[in-house]
């Protein structure tokens, strides 16, 4: 619990969480004003202005298509994204849109269901449920909560069994899965050929072997200035491939200004996590990021993130491989800057601390590092 908690806020911390309602219960309820636990400080970054050409187009959108013809062209435009920005969007990417398209509305229909309908599903006992539903994973560690509810569902490399998921998402998500899986394993060879490694390095370190699918829902805010949608972070996994609907709100930290990561008609999102920046030795860039507060007055925003990360389960029960900046990339004068861990020892940082606006990955950072930014 942060320091600063008082009796009443872990009161209304705890009615909020018991109702197993989420924030879309608040909106059903009728509020007119943000909860105070929603309430977060004026964030003083300044937000990029959509009419600079240079801002506009900052978030490069990459044609997959050409990998093939092409291989060198994609991956320089890889390795220029990842190292400079830490998100490109992709086109062409073999995803269908019966996917893309059914994953959203199949999220959207669940979180649309009367509160009764959800509350099976709504818990914090992440260890034992790979399907959950809550508000907030960090609600209890963070300084504010986020105006969001999320539906978490551990998919790869062993699904759950269809009667753990919600109707809703059943006939889809488990195949959706599987093919961000495909494509995140695509973007590793890029990734491994921008880095001069072999092409399948990344995808051996076992980056994509398990895969989380987190469908984000966004409800309309009465006070949008007094909250955020999610609060700024970096993501704790090696990759993250993000579907967003057509509403906007997904920011990138870029140059000391907000950057609208803006939607892009049958594109994915990628973005470089915190563990890909540790094993590159910060070659490619984890960015911090955020999503405003849903300003419409009647319509929901839905994301999708399937975060690529090794097979916990596997590595917990072998005791944990270690990950530290890879030998090739500090061969060359470059030192490590990062410690090496495991993912089990990183995501229990991550989530302990929560959504605090400190990045996880200054923890595992050498001392010696900071003199080399």
């Amino acid at each position: 619990m942060p320091s600063g908690y008082d009796d009443d806020r872990l009161r209304e911390l705890k009615a909020f969480d018991d109702t197993k309602a989420g924030v879309k219960g608040l909106v059903d309820a009728g509020v007119t004003a943000v909860p105070r636990i929603f309430h977060h400080p004026p964030d003083p970054t300044p937000v990029a202005s959509a009419a600079d050409a240079a801002d506009a187009d900052a978030i490069p959108v990459i044609d997959l298509a050409r990998a093939d013809a092409d291989r060198d062209r994609v991956v320089a435009q890889v390795r220029s994204a990842a190292e400079s920005v830490g998100f490109f969007q992709v086109v062409n990417h073999g995803v269908p849109a019966r996917l893309t398209d059914g994953m959203l509305a199949a999220v959207r229909r669940f979180n649309e269901r009367p509160a009764a309908a959800k509350a099976a599903f709504y818990t914090r006992d992440a260890p034992r449920r790979r399907v959950r539903f809550n508000s907030n994973f960090d609600l209890f560690e963070s300084p504010a909560a986020n105006w969001r509810d999320t539906l978490f569902c551990q998919a790869a490399p062993d699904p759950p069994a269809p009667e753990e998921l919600p109707a809703d998402v059943r006939g889809v998500l488990p195949e959706y899965a599987a093919a961000a899986r495909r494509l995140a394993s695509s973007v590793l060879e890029l990734l491994s050929s921008a880095l001069g490694l072999e092409t399948g390095r990344l995808g051996g370190m076992g980056c994509a072997d398990g895969v989380s699918v987190v469908s984000n829902y966004y409800p309309p805010c009465p006070e949008p200035e007094a909250t955020v949608g999610t609060a700024r972070h970096s993501d704790p996994a090696f990759l993250t491939v993000l579907l967003q609907d057509g509403m906007g709100g997904l920011q990138a930290l870029l140059g000391g200004r907000w950057v609208d990561v803006p939607p892009v008609a049958g594109a994915l999102v990628v973005n470089v996590g915190d563990l890909l920046e540790l094993v590159s030795n910060g070659r490619m860039r984890s960015v911090e990021h955020r999503v405003v507060a849903n300003r419409s007055r009647d319509a929901a925003r839905v994301s999708v993130a399937a975060f690529c990360n090794v097979d916990l389960g596997r590595e917990s029960s072998r005791s944990g491989r270690l990950y530290g900046p890879i030998a090739e990339l500090t061969a060359g004068g470059d030192p490590p800057r990062y410690r090496s861990t495991t993912v089990a020892e990183f995501l229990a940082h991550y989530d302990g601390k929560g959504l605090d606006g400190r990045p996880a990955l200054h923890h595992f950072r050498l001392p010696a590092a900071a003199s080399l930014d």
